[in-house]
């Protein structure tokens, strides 16, 4: 076709897009740019070998209608099975176990954890998670989704056609397992054609979709059409175009790089290059991948003039191309066979932070392409990296090069050039003999053994492990002949097997030893040697004693170590019963020095004694213990001895098999009779009275003139805790000369939290006059200096600061913490000489090491004043004095939206200086997405080396979410498409939060179709949220929608009315079925399945099973049963699965029938089948509540014998134990077995919260009386108080007050106990209705945390409970008292007053909850210094 009708067709075809669809609705423009949408074709995702391909957004309703009939050259039914959707199956497997779901689990996120660092997989990690889906019987849409997104380029390592031979059977199969496919699978299979270049029809692809009733969305269209552009069918590429313009569906810059690639591979290289051209006609200015697309299409060509020309091109239109579109270029050449220019391209690479995975994946797909001579060009291009060791050789670069080069059958003779100049470029310090790994790994014999003779060529020793390898293939597939070919490859080598290689790799595959000495023989291999004499010994040794003690005890026998045949003596030992023989060769290694290798015989034979015992497992060592008995003491009559250090070894391990009496009988055996003893020592704590009436006993000592300071001070800080400030000053004036230093403390901080700054001073000389060396807590200090700057007495602040430092006090976490508080106090206040005079004599004392947080205070007051240039000064100052850098990003956000270039340039270059290139790049970006500077942060964003950094874009999400800036959210994560290694899903998943906030549900689909067209795999949380906001506003959920089995959905109303109308096709039921349990409608089900079993409807086993544990799921027992009797009836050897009768287990002892259900799990342990958690507390719980002793130990056995012991906590048993014994009225018994565990050393983790829990439910006062006893019996004569706060607390849980305040008299230290005391309050205020337990504690135990820690959690409880008056009275507390309340706390009160639809009276933070809770955190930490 003429160039010029060419060019007409297209703006013919193209001239309503231009004027009707180039508006927002049809090219949609993003702002603040020309391009529509991001370069989404760009992101390199995988390796080279691939078409390029055009992609778009958002779903649309119909398919081709009229579409070309003309298929293209290929099997028209390649897609026959692979685009039938299926309805959704849930076949666990009977047999399925949780360890291979959490090992599954583990490994998809290896693969996808793979694909987003490096852009590629291996087929062996592809392929053993797909069998672990395929042995599981259980894939998710999301799971298949990756799976088949892996088939594409994401494998450089295979060839094309293999790779589209696994996704056909990856497809095929995972549609078996019930995969419920949906739009977003079948574009992922288009994408996989077009990156292998799979030639297939696109009319019956989409017939196929049709079919299957999946409607094809504009995704789908764009990549149908790059499908004809990828074979030059122009006309089938403008058919689409014409349809996709007909459904008013954008025509974006991905379509016309399909129709560049398309035109050129027409021969129309004019009408590909004017597509530029029509391009900007129609409002689009050609981006990066537009221009990438035409550089390929002359590199096929060859045409390097042309090549050359239009990067030049690029690069004036501003459009930057990355090293991996140079390396896309490299392999198109060099695959058209242009080898010739490669250097020209490789020259222009940059070297950015994401050139060494995408050259590996090139090099990777030139290799497989038989380009391994450009491959090693692209190699040798790496950046030399010296490692830290102190030989100072280089890293040895290039494994992945010969690994792979070894794979695909490279000659030697290239392999062998290869090595040698990676070695002589010093990229590898040893390639031939890691090329040699490499071969042995792949069972290459005839390739590993001609490398072997290039390395002895090179005097490189061969050693015998080389060939262990290649036997034990040999070996697994019994191939005697095998093993004797390796064995004469040794021997032409100068080897000799050696007793590993005989022993281990070769003589087990005949039939006997002689067998295989005679075999070997008769194959010419040398039998004299010293490996067959040492395989010899240790095969009899593990056989035959007798025979083995004759063959030592020869004099003529030769030298031989101990270690040789150690392991087969061991084996021997442990299967005989000949005690005698056994010590007759014990004695001989122990004097005879031909065993011991010249070192001592007896420290060899003591440590084979050890080597022994530690091989034999528990259940042998008991087994065996009457003859490991006999055989200690007898060898004590042969005077053999051990020294003390393989005595403990043995002893630790007869100890931890619990067989204390044979420890006695090694004793006998020690050198030395020398006993260790052990001792411990317990510690009393005493206990004092509490004074209850402080004046009464005040008038008593008064009145027989006895000393009033103690009294006087305990009556001070009683009116400092009840606040009452009048009544303390009136009884200090009144005993002045009473009045401690303790007293004055208090009296004091009571003063400050009243903000009466005068009287504070004024006590404060006081403790000066009474004692000037006094020093008080660093709380205490803090608090003053708080009061005093805070109402402009500066000096004096200065003063205490000083006091501290002469005094020494320490200051710890906490009272940084309040350093901060009171500072960012100030800075609220814009009190900037304050701030300064403090900072700078809290940092010249010492007092404090300077820290971001200590050093922000004065970047804040002068941001709050307005005075950037102030700001960034200070902030310049805390770098040069403290190193640090505070609020740079603030600062540099002001500057950007002041505009003031100056300042802004100064701060850049001093961030760059001092944090690096990088920080300073994202503290930009950041400010320009801010502004709306969007040009400009993508200039910043594109800037070659930059990588993600996850915790910086994460933060910057947060504050958009928040502030529901959608606009700079957008822009952020369209900007960050190319960024190395950044998480797309995660980015997206701003997006769709910030949607679920607005309830934009147009906004989330167009995210949706983003996602697809970037070819992001989305992770489950991200479809569930997005599913989430489509439902919510009626619309169409276009994926199968993850759900967890345990999920409930709370909304659900009384369940509608079953629909019995059954369809013939069992398919159809089956996943109706299965689609009600998941939804928690078991009933429904239940109906359903009765009617179609009535109408003959053929269900498969799976689905009986899963409206079994829905029912069961909802305790629905007999229905249950009825479904099981009935399934048996129609299928005889039904059985159920683990996961059903797990659910059966639970069911029946919430019923109180333990004993069905403990039939139920000896079943299951026979089965092999391992039971949840859950079943086995609830069994074990039901039968403490009937007081089944001897059950619970039955199930204790069986939960040891599955191996559970560590995923059940063993106080389990020993609570419902005591319960049972109790539930019996033996309270006796479940006290001895309480103190047995809490007298146990190793008891640091046992809680009895929920024995004291049940018997105050049951409001059993016996049992109450004796456990209480127990727990003042531990606590006050075994220094153990865990047992009484535990029962302390679960009183105040039950609003007993006064029994609590009993308890805590009888046993104060439990007000000692403060991590426990805070998490509890903790705990209490995470619940709704729990401020109530958090006041009571308070009241008891007032200084168990600050008061500004009190006060948060209990503001936190009044905003769980939407009780603004109580907040506010708190609120109002705080302030009168001059407490330091956080922002956090600020936050919650301030937005429970918008919900209340009220003005809060301070000013809302304005960061999110996450910010401030980290902020907390951090200060809680201490803000150590920042790397």
């Amino acid at each position: 076709m003429p160039f010029y009708c060419a060019t007409e067709n297209m703006a013919a075809l193209l001239r309503s897009a231009r004027l009707l669809k180039l508006s927002s609705s049809g090219l949609r423009q993003i702002t603040g740019t020309k391009r529509t949408g991001p370069p989404l074709s760009r992101l390199y995702s995988g390796a080279l070998g691939g078409s390029r391909t055009g992609i778009c957004y958002r779903q649309i309703g119909h398919a081709l209608e009229n579409a070309s009939s003309r298929a293209l050259p290929c099997a028209v039914g390649c897609v026959r099975g692979y685009t039938v959707a299926t309805e959704q199956k849930d076949d666990t497997g009977v047999a399925m176990q949780s360890k291979q779901a959490r090992e599954f689990d583990w490994a998809l996120t290896k693969l996808d954890s793979s694909v987003r660092r490096t852009g590629r997989v291996t087929k062996s990690l592809l392929l053993s998670i797909f069998h672990d889906i395929c042995r599981t019987g259980y894939p998710s849409g999301n799971q298949a989704l990756l799976l088949l997104r892996s088939c594409g380029s994401l494998l450089p390592e295979l060839p094309m056609e293999e790779r589209t031979e696994l996704a056909h059977r990856v497809w095929e199969k995972l549609q078996d397992l019930g995969a419920q496919y949906d739009v977003s699978h079948f574009n992922a299979l288009l994408k996989v054609y077009l990156q292998n270049e799979f030639k297939f029809s696109p009319t019956d692809f989409l017939a196929k979709m049709e079919a299957a009733n999946i409607q094809p969305n504009r995704v789908t269209y764009q990549r149908l059409l790059a499908a004809y552009c990828q074979h030059g069918d122009i006309e089938g590429a403008s058919t689409i175009l014409g349809y996709m313009k007909s459904k008013d569906l954008p025509i974006t810059e991905a379509v016309f790089n399909s129709l560049v690639t398309g035109h050129a591979r027409a021969g129309d290289i004019e009408s590909a290059k004017n597509i530029l051209n029509v391009m900007r006609g129609a409002g689009i200015e050609p981006g990066p991948d537009t221009y990438l697309s035409l550089l390929n299409v002359y590199a096929e060509k060859g045409d390097l003039d042309s090549l050359k020309k239009t990067l030049e091109a690029a690069e004036s239109a501003d459009c930057s191309l990355m090293d991996r579109d140079f390396m896309q270029l490299v392999f198109t050449l060099a695959k058209a066979g242009h080898k010739q220019h490669v250097p020209e391209m490789v020259g222009r690479f940059r070297h950015e932070r994401s050139y060494i995975p995408d050259a590996m994946n090139l090099c990777l797909s030139l290799i497989t392409h038989g380009l391994e001579d450009v491959a090693f060009d692209v190699l040798k291009t790496f950046p030399t990296v010296q490692s830290d060791s102190l030989n100072s050789q280089s890293v040895n670069q290039g494994n992945f090069f010969l690994r792979h080069c070894v794979n695909m059958n490279v000659s030697l003779e290239k392999i062998g050039l290869f090595c040698k100049e990676l070695q002589e470029l010093n990229m590898h310090s040893e390639p031939l003999t890691f090329t040699l790994s490499c071969a042995l790994e792949a069972k290459k014999t005839a390739m590993s053994f001609e490398l072997m003779k290039m390395l002895k060529e090179q005097n490189f020793p061969i050693r015998q492990h080389y060939f262990w390898p290649l036997l034990t293939q040999h070996l697994k597939d019994n191939n005697a002949a095998g093993v004797v070919e390796v064995l004469k490859g040794m021997q032409e080598l100068g080897l000799s097997p050696d007793a590993d290689t005989l022993t281990i790799y070769a003589l087990p595959v005949f039939p006997s030893v002689a067998a295989g000495r005679q075999a070997l023989k008769d194959a010419g291999v040398f039998m004299e040697s010293e490996g067959f004499l040492s395989s010899e010994i240790r095969t009899v040794a593990g056989q035959n004693l007798a025979e083995l003690y004759t063959m030592l005890s020869d004099p003529a026998f030769p030298t031989m170590d101990l270690s040789v045949f150690r392991s087969g003596l061991s084996r021997g030992f442990k299967k005989s019963n000949d005690v005698e023989t056994m010590v007759k060769i014990t004695e001989l290694l122990y004097k005879d020095e031909r065993f011991s290798a010249g070192s001592d015989p007896a420290e060899r034979t003591s440590y084979f004694l050890y080597y022994l015992i530690d091989s034999m497992s528990e259940k042998e060592v008991h087994a065996q213990k009457e003859k490991l008995q006999k055989y200690f003491n007898q060898l004590q009559t042969q005077n053999i001895t051990i020294p003390i250090n393989i005595y403990r070894g043995i002893r630790n391990t007869l100890g931890s098999h619990n067989v204390p009496e044979l420890i006695k009988d090694v004793i006998g055996l020690l050198q030395s009779r020398d006993q260790e003893s052990n001792g411990s020592l317990t510690a009393v704590h005493g206990s004092e009275e509490k004074v209850l009436a402080l004046e009464r006993k005040l008038a008593e000592l008064k009145e027989e003139k006895r000393p009033l300071g103690v009294i006087v001070k305990q009556i001070i800080q009683t009116l400092c805790a009840e606040d009452n400030l009048h009544r303390a000053l009136e009884l200090k004036q009144q005993y002045e000369e009473e009045m401690t230093v303790g007293g004055y403390v208090s009296l004091m901080n009571l003063c400050c939290r009243h903000n009466n700054v005068e009287e504070a001073l004024n006590l404060k000389r006081e403790i000066n006059r009474k004692d000037s060396s006094v020093a008080l807590e660093g709380s205490k200090y803090i608090t003053l200096i708080r009061t005093l700057a805070m109402n402009g007495k500066v000096e004096e602040a200065v003063d205490i600061l000083k006091e501290m430092k002469e005094k020494e006090v320490v200051v710890d976490d906490t009272n940084l913490s309040m350093l901060v508080h009171m500072l960012n106090g100030l800075a609220a206040k814009g009190n900037v000489p304050t701030i300064r005079r403090l900072q700078d004599t809290i940092f010249t004392l010492g007092l404090a090491m300077p820290t971001t947080n200590l050093c922000s205070p004065l970047i804040t007051a002068y941001l709050h004043s307005n005075d950037l240039a102030g700001a960034l000064d200070a902030a310049v100052e805390c770098q040069k004095l403290y190193k640090r850098l505070p609020r740079i990003h603030d600062i540099i956000i002001g500057l950007v939206e002041k505009g003031d270039t100056e300042l802004l340039q100064k701060a850049m270059d001093f961030v760059s200086q001092t944090q690096g290139e990088m920080a300073m790049l994202y503290d930009l970006f950041f400010a320009f997405l801010q502004a709306g500077r969007y040009r400009e942060a993508r200039k910043v964003i594109e800037t070659p080396g930059l990588r993600a950094k996850p915790g910086r874009l994460n933060w910057f999400a947060e504050r958009c979410i928040f502030n529901k800036q959608m606009e700079a959210l957008e822009q952020m994560v369209d900007i960050t498409v190319k960024l190395f290694q950044c998480d797309r899903d995660e980015m997206y998943s701003y997006i769709l939060r910030l949607c679920k906030e607005t309830n934009d549900w147009q906004k989330a689909d167009a995210v949706w179709t983003k996602m697809q067209e970037e070819n992001v795999i989305p992770r489950e949380r991200t479809l569930r949220m997005l599913a989430d906001i489509l439902k919510k506003n009626g619309q169409e959920v276009p994926f199968a929608e993850p759900e967890t089995w345990y999920e409930q959905n709370a909304k659900e109303t009384a369940n509608s009315e079953a629909n019995v109308a059954v369809a013939d096709a069992g398919p159809d039921v089956q996943a109706r079925l299965i689609a009600l349990c998941k939804k928690g409608k078991a009933k429904e089900a239940h109906k359903i399945l009765k009617a179609a079993v009535a109408k003959g409807v053929a269900l498969d086993l799976a689905t009986y099973d899963q409206v079994i544990r829905a029912l069961l799921a909802e305790g629905s027992l007999e229905e249950a049963m009825a479904v099981k009797d009935m399934t048996v009836f129609h299928v005889p050897g039904f059985q159920l699965s683990d996961k059903a009768i797990t659910l059966l287990i639970i069911t029946h002892s919430k019923k109180g029938q333990t004993d069905v259900a403990l039939e139920l799990l000896k079943s299951m342990v026979l089965a092999h089948q391992v039971p949840s958690q859950l079943a086995i507390t609830r069994l074990v719980q039901a039968m403490g509540k009937c007081g089944d002793v001897a059950g619970i130990q039955v199930v204790e056995s069986l939960t040891k014998d599955l191996g559970m012991l560590h995923n059940v906590s063993s106080m389990v048993f020993v609570n419902n134990t005591a319960l049972a014994h109790i539930r019996n009225g033996d309270v006796e018994s479940a006290v001895e077995v309480i103190e047995a565990v809490f007298t146990n050393p190793d008891s640091s983790n046992a809680s009895i919260a929920f024995v004291f829990r049940k018997i105050l439910e049951e409001d059993n006062d016996k049992a109450m009386d004796k456990m209480s006893a127990l727990a003042e019996r531990l606590a006050n004569h075994f220094a153990c108080y865990k047992p009484a706060l535990q029962l302390f607390l679960e009183l105040l849980d039950v609003d007993k007050v006064e029994d609590a305040k009993f308890m805590l008299a009888r046993c104060n230290a439990l007000a000692e106990q403060k991590p426990l005391l805070m998490s509890y309050m903790a705990r209490k205020a995470q619940i709704p209705g729990q401020v109530n337990k958090i006041k009571n504690l308070i009241d008891l135990i007032p200084d168990f945390a600050e008061k500004h820690v009190q006060y948060a959690y209990l503001m936190k409880c009044h905003c769980l409970d939407k009780d603004l008056s109580a907040a506010k009275a708190l609120y109002e507390q705080i302030q009168k008292e001059g407490t330091v309340i956080d922002e956090l706390s600020l936050k919650r009160l301030a937005q429970l007053y918008h919900k209340k639809g009220e003005t809060a009276p301070f000013p809302e933070p304005p960061e999110s909850f996450r910010f401030y809770a980290d902020k907390l955190k951090a200060d809680k930490d201490q803000m150590a210094p920042e790397e």
